[in-house]
């Protein structure tokens, strides 16, 4: 089992494929089965990277909280493990606040797709998201947060193997606690024009987690940021659009590939 360490703590990862990497960066308390819809259509033309946040899986969790600093240092040391100088990273939620400020404190950063981000803390409400991994009602219901009416009822199938991967993955109520503590005082809107950076910001439109507006205004704070909005997708917009999320990210890498070489 591939891991890195950022002191004493051991962060589990997953690499496939060649090329360009991407790196994936998950939203707070869920694990890497958050990326299963994109790993596959990425880890051909690119190499694939999937972690756990500190506090999630199979990954150290240490007595929280955490900061925003503390959890891109995790991604700079797994970064490093994997001997990647330049990555694209993808992230969601959290996950987007933390590849956002490595954006501005690393070199290994050379794009950024970010979902269901916002500029500053007070706008993530992602409480409603959260289950215990041992509590499948609860991990069900909790999906209401996140995923489309829309959805939920087209794929039921779908919808439990979501359970299931949660429950074997996702994090304790401590570790989701610490992770969403880095979150507080988060505020990246003096900073942003750092983030030089090609970004797309990609929102589902029916987010209630991360409002689209928020996402909006992120995209239009960064010096090369667009957004994409995803009409009628709830926060997990990447899962319930894969086919579209899929072919606006394999088109972005592709043209920002063709830029530098």
């Amino acid at each position: 089992m591939p891991t890195a360490t950022n002191g004493s703590v051991s962060l589990y990862y997953d690499r496939a494929g060649e090329g360009a990497p991407v790196v994936f960066v998950p939203g707070a308390g869920l694990g890497g089965w958050l990326w299963g819809w994109q790993h596959a259509a990425v880890a051909g033309p690119h190499e694939a990277v999937v972690w756990d946040l500190r506090g999630t899986g199979r990954s150290d969790a240490p007595p929280g909280p955490y900061d925003l600093e503390t959890l891109a240092a995790d991604l700079e040391a797994v970064l490093a493990d994997c001997g990647i100088p330049n990555a694209h990273l993808v992230g969601c939620g959290l996950g987007g606040a933390i590849a956002l400020r490595a954006a501005r404190d690393s070199s290994r950063v050379a794009t950024l797709t970010l979902f269901g981000t916002a500029a500053e803390g007070e706008a993530f409400d992602l409480e409603p998201l959260f289950a215990p991994p041992d509590d499948r009602d609860a991990l069900r219901e909790s999906l209401t947060a996140g995923l489309s009416t829309d959805f939920r009822e087209a794929q039921p199938d779908a919808l439990e193997g979501i359970v299931d991967w949660r429950a074997d993955g996702d994090a304790e109520r401590d570790g989701w606690e610490a992770q969403v503590a880095a979150l507080e005082g988060f505020d990246a809107t003096d900073w942003l024009v750092e983030v030089t950076q090609p970004t797309r910001v990609i929102h589902g439109g029916a987010d209630e987690l991360v409002s689209p507006a928020a996402g909006t205004a992120l995209a239009r704070g960064l010096p090369r940021g667009e957004f994409r909005n995803l009409e009628g997708a709830g926060h997990l917009c990447f899962i319930e659009r894969s086919r579209t999320v899929n072919d606006l990210l394999l088109g972005f890498l592709a043209d920002r590939t063709d830029e530098s070489t």
